[in-house]
């Protein structure tokens, strides 16, 4: 693993979001650069917490953090954060955990399939390859418990939302917007390209998430057969 080299402290953004409520950006592109100081700085902020904090937030390239207003300013959050920024090269994160979540493409399951092919100029079955040949970072969890942004999608897979959202879309599917993918764990409208879905249970109450932030997830096509049985695993479980 290479050296860590932590962003600039004087380049970093302090930014007050709310009168109890400071964004610290790392820059405004997705990359696993910025998700490395993103998740050091969680882990070091969950290890060494300052008092006051109430949650933290992550995203793509930033961290939100809630506090206290009554007991902090966000100038004395500020720099109680540039003292920890200090640490952050000594932290040692542990290895990302390799999820592998199976899918079934098209048909029912992936309404949107052949529409992204289509805008791509290319063949379903190059769609799935691409699709399923990449690893994926779970960067943050958000929108409802349970959805992780994946990215980033391969360069030709790269396609829009869709101009109108569905009202609907079935737990398990598998959608394309942009440069991110992802699982829907809930029903709850969405405006993601679906082209996929898988009978693994996203969410579940009693045990929250499947994954996690930093986790590394490559997706797998099955057959139709195999998503019944995985299906009938499931509802047992």
């Amino acid at each position: 693993m290479p050296p860590y080299t932590f962003v600039d402290m004087a380049s970093l953004h302090c930014l007050p979001a709310s009168d109890r409520s400071l964004l610290v950006s790392f820059g405004g592109e997705i990359t696993r650069q910025c998700h490395d100081h993103v998740k050091r700085l969680l882990r070091l902020l969950e290890s060494e917490p300052i008092t006051g904090v109430r949650n933290l937030h992550p995203a793509y390239s930033s961290l939100l953090i809630t506090f206290d207003p009554l007991r902090m300013r966000h100038d004395d959050l500020e720099t109680a954060l540039r003292e920890r920024f200090k640490l952050a090269e000594e932290l040692r994160l542990s290895e990302p955990r390799k999820v592998e979540i199976p899918v079934s493409y098209g048909g029912e399951s992936g309404p949107d399939l052949n529409d992204v092919a289509t805008l791509r100029g290319l063949t379903t079955e190059r769609i799935i390859e691409l699709h399923s040949s990449a690893e994926y970072v779970v960067y943050f969890l958000g929108f409802v418990p349970g959805f992780a942004y994946l990215g980033e999608v391969p360069d030709e897979l790269v396609t829009p939302r869709l101009a109108t959202p569905r009202r609907s879309v079935p737990p398990g599917s598998v959608g394309i917007a942009g440069r991110q993918t992802g699982v829907y764990p809930l029903p709850t409208p969405g405006g993601w390209r679906l082209i996929g879905r898988t009978p693994l249970a996203m969410f579940r109450p009693d045990s929250g998430s499947r994954l996690a932030i930093g986790d590394r997830v490559h997706f797998v096509p099955i057959s139709g057969e195999e998503y019944a049985a995985l299906e009938k695993e499931q509802a047992k479980a």
